[in-house]
This record gives structure tokens, C-alpha cells and sequence, in this order.
């Protein structure tokens, strides 16, 4: 599309985007969906953390419990990988084995900054010698690299162990992610754990789409980003005749499925907690339809997510849990009406996931920078 077209093409302000994006995200409105369809019209929810997916389906499900979730994964329908942006994530089994096939190339990539303590290692017998270890029974990743450092004692221990993690569909096994249950993440292979062969890479085209009805309107740069993949152009210019565009205020080309909602801007959305590495947030690659730019950063210390809260649909503050008080912390000034709202919702969350523990909710100092 030339750069006069895009001109012309429909707007969509922040708001038209925020409204679009919350409605694919199950946050305008809760969801009737299961968990299971949620994950799955999601693509994965980011679990660097053990609870993250459970917060995040609370937001988004209407009637949602922790052990709907943690049973899919007890019975082995969803699992804990890395795929996306090479993060952990919680996906169906179905996605698990097509998603990371997809993604592999950004593991390929991912794998070569390695190079250097990998020297004088054949990857295809690391491989090899790395499935047959954690497919005899689940190892640690400590255990991993003893065992391959035994092998190839000159390399370097950590980067034998990403080897085997970049070129292996490697899964968390049970206990590790279950509500309320503890345990050291052991991993073994997708097809181990699952009992089935992975598939073959979905097609970039059947991917585009799946992103758009969850993430769209979004740009090509948009869906490299939550994807950690390049070169997708040419599946968006395959699916041109069967989208339709618009343009940001930034000029940016925008694609989406005709029949996708786009709720009218003035839509009310109601306030909504989420937690660290949400998706509504690591999803695009221009997140100002859900971050104001004045807000920008203020998620992040360091290497470290903090859990947040919308209001209006965009991001307005931090929360976390003290012991058993829910403390929120706006970044700005909240109106009596929002803060009832927010506290309302709150208390939603905290009865939803620890029904058993009577949370008290307070305030506390707008975060600093």
C-alpha cells in the first residue's frame, strides 16, 4: 500500500484502539468463554510467574475459579513452555505443539548469541543426548547442565542448557504452575508430556489471523513484536484483499478482520486488574492504546514487572497484595466514583482467587518513577 493510500485510509484514534483492543483482550466485557477457549482465542497467556495466568483469566472470565485452569493443566491440556518473545508462556496443548514450531526460528536466533560457549559442540547430538535425558524422567535445568556439561566439559554449563532449551519444545511438568501447589520447575519434551508429536508449523497467514482477532487492528510491526518474529510483511500482504485497514494518528497502517469488533470509542470500561506481563500490555509494538505516554516506564524496575490496573481502559496504577491487604497505588488523582469502582473490582478479584482469605483493600502513595 503506498504511503497516499495509508493516508486515506479510515483513523482510529487512541481511544477507537483501546476499545478494540480491550473487546479482543476479554476485558471490556467478562467472557462466558472456558478457560480453555480462552486460552486458546488468547494464543497464551505470559506466565513468568507461576500465578500470572490465573490473574489474568480472572480479569477477563466471567465465573472464573483457579482450578478450572489448574485442572487443564493437571490434565495435561495446557502446559507451561517458552515460546513468544522467548518467554514462558501458558498455552493449549494444541497450541503448544503448532506456536512453538512457528516461533522457532526466533529460537534459532536466540540460540546463536550462544555461539561462543558452544564450541566445538555438535548441536544435533546435544539435542539428541538432551531428549533422551529428560525424557527418561523430568530434569531440572541444573541437572540438564550437569549432565551435558559431563559431555562437552569445555563448554560453557548455561549455554549447553539454552541449547537444549532453544532446539527442544521443553515443558514445566506438573506440580510447577498448579493453584495453590508448590514445586521446582522440571522439564521434559512437549510430545513427552503430551503423548503426540508436534505438528507442523502453522501457516504465517492462519497465524496473522488468529493475532488480529485477539490483538487487532494491529501493524505488521505490532505482531513481530508479541510474536519476537521478523519478516511477516508478506503474510499481511497475502491477507490484504480478505482485511481492512486504517491508519493510527501516527500515520502507522493498521489491519483487521472485517468482522472483528470495534466498539465505539465511548464505550465505558470498567476498571480492571492485571497482573505483571499481561498481555494486554506486551502485545503491540506502539502500546499507547492502553499506556499514556506520560506513564511510560512506570511498569518496569529494572528486570521486574509490577502488577496493574486500568481505568477508563488505560493503564492508571500499580497493586499488589501485603499480606492479606490488596494495596492499590494510582499513579494519579482517582474520582470518588472511580475509586469505588476500583475498589468494587478489587474486592471481585481478591474473592474470586482467595475466596477463603477476607482481603481488606487500601490505598496506598501514588507509585514514584
Amino acid at each position: 500500500m503506498t504511503k497516499s493510500s495509508v493516508a486515506t485510509a479510515p483513523l482510529l484514534d487512541t481511544r477507537a484502539l483501546n476499545r478494540a483492543t480491550l473487546a479482543r483482550q476479554l476485558l471490556l466485557r467478562r467472557s462466558p468463554l472456558g478457560a480453555a477457549d480462552a486460552l486458546r482465542h488468547l494464543l497464551g497467556l505470559q506466565a513468568q510467574n507461576v500465578k500470572p495466568p490465573y490473574h489474568a483469566l480472572a480479569a477477563r472470565l466471567d465465573g472464573f475459579a483457579p482450578e478450572r485452569l489448574s485442572r487443564l493443566m493437571a490434565d495435561r491440556e495446557a502446559v507451561r513452555i517458552v515460546t513468544l518473545r522467548s518467554t514462558l508462556h501458558t498455552h493449549t496443548a494444541e497450541d503448544c505443539l503448532t506456536l512453538r514450531p512457528f516461533v522457532q526460528p526466533a529460537r534459532d536466533r536466540e540460540l546463536s548469541a550462544f555461539r561462543k560457549g558452544l564450541d566445538g559442540v555438535d548441536l544435533d547430538r546435544l539435542a539428541a543426548l538432551a531428549r533422551e535425558l529428560v525424557e527418561a524422567e523430568p530434569r531440572t535445568m541444573a541437572q540438564l547442565r550437569a549432565a551435558l556439561g559431563a559431555e562437552w566439559p569445555h563448554a560453557d554449563p548455561r549455554s549447553l542448557a539454552v541449547a537444549a532449551r532453544c532446539r527442544l519444545p521443553l515443558v514445566q511438568v506438573t506440580p510447577r504452575g498448579l493453584w495453590g501447589r508448590s514445586g521446582q520447575v522440571a522439564l521434559t519434551t512437549a510430545e513427552h508430556w503430551l503423548g503426540r508429536p508436534a505438528a507442523p508449523a502453522p501457516a504465517p497467514d492462519a497465524v496473522v489471523l488468529r493475532y488480529l482477532a485477539a490483538f487487532g487492528p494491529a501493524s505488521v510491526k505490532d505482531m513481530q513484536t508479541w510474536a519476537g518474529l521478523t519478516r511477516l510483511r508478506d503474510a499481511f500482504e497475502r491477507l490484504r484483499p480478505r482485511l481492512l485497514t486504517f491508519r493510527d494518528t501516527s500515520g502507522t497502517e493498521l489491519f483487521d478482520l472485517p468482522e472483528a469488533p470495534r466498539p465505539d470509542p465511548a464505550t465505558p470500561a470498567p476498571p480492571r486488574f492485571l497482573p505483571e506481563f499481561d498481555n494486554l500490555l506486551l502485545g503491540h509494538a506502539d502500546r499507547t492504546r492502553v499506556v499514556p505516554p506520560e506513564h511510560r516506564g512506570r511498569t518496569w524496575q529494572g528486570n521486574q514487572a509490577h502488577r496493574t490496573f486500568l481505568v477508563d481502559g488505560f493503564l492508571a496504577g500499580l497493586w499488589k497484595q501485603d499480606g492479606d491487604t490488596l494495596v492499590i497505588e494510582p499513579f494519579g488523582k482517582l474520582t470518588k466514583a472511580q475509586r469505588e469502582d476500583v475498589t468494587a473490582e478489587g474486592a471481585r478479584m481478591s474473592a474470586t482467587l482467595c475466596p477463603e482469605v477476607p482481603y481488606d483493600i487500601r490505598f496506598g502513595t501514588v507509585a514514584g518513577r
